[in-house]
């Protein structure tokens, strides 16, 4: 049983991949549900995975597929189909159509209509001891990441390596997504330098004078320094994962 909003988005997309050959993006989904965040989406989307109606290809932006719809939906593109060619019925000739997908069948327009919406962003590599960001910044890797996914700013990736953030839902070998910056509210996750020389994802919490890193995971203890000793070089606003 899919809720009102999921109903409604699944059409969306069917819809927009039947006439236009790819899928729609965020903004556009946003508009058409009439939502005021791209949040909102991502959870919708998500959902319809877990339902079976949805699957996103990898490393694809834009890259919606439609498995099933609804049982009471079928009927209805069988009438839309008898619909369309009730005309040349009516004209006494019956065409023969080759249906196809012209778009996805064009490597360069649909390599066109996934590149407007992917934005190619730096992999700096592993968050790990030792490794401070600035020293991975000319690894010449990069990963593409949908646009809808980001905001103002400037933003880069990692790899996560551990498994201290699994009860936020991040993985071993999850690809995060960090929008610089130096200041992060409290509670957020953050891309953290301690002392210079470590990198950690951890949440960031303050407690008067200090600052607390805190795990997800409860083998990890919490870690509290001095507000000298951590400085802040991203929020964490997204992640990737491959499967």
């Amino acid at each position: 049983m899919l809720t009102r909003k999921q109903h409604e988005l699944l059409i969306f997309i069917d819809k927009h991949l039947r006439q236009t050959g790819f899928s729609p993006s965020f903004e556009e989904m946003k508009e058409a549900l009439n939502l005021k965040s791209k949040s909102g989406i991502h959870r919708l989307i998500t959902a319809l995975e877990e339902r079976g109606f949805l699957k996103r290809r990898a490393h694809r932006a834009r890259a919606l597929e439609v498995l099933r719809l609804p049982e009471n939906l079928a009927p209805r593109r069988v009438a839309e189909a008898t619909a369309a060619a009730a005309p040349a019925r009516e004209a006494g000739f019956a065409p023969n159509v080759i249906r196809g997908n012209f778009a996805a069948n064009l490597p360069g327009v649909q390599k066109a209509a996934q590149d407007a919406a992917a934005v190619h962003l730096p992999l700096y590599g592993r968050i790990a001891a030792g490794l401070p960001i600035e020293a991975l910044r000319d690894s010449g890797n990069s990963v593409e990441v949908p646009a809808a996914l980001l905001g103002g700013g400037e933003h880069y990736a990692l790899e996560v390596a551990g498994d201290s953030m699994v009860e936020a839902g991040i993985l071993d070998g999850d690809t995060v997504i960090i929008r610089r910056g130096d200041t992060a509210e409290n509670g957020s996750i953050v891309v953290a330098l301690v002392d210079e020389n470590e990198v950690t994802l951890k949440r960031l919490r303050r407690r008067g004078n200090s600052i607390a890193l805190e795990a997800a995971n409860p083998r990890y203890e919490t870690r509290i320094f001095g507000p000298d000793r951590v400085r802040v070089q991203g929020r964490l606003i997204g992640l990737l994962r491959k499967y």
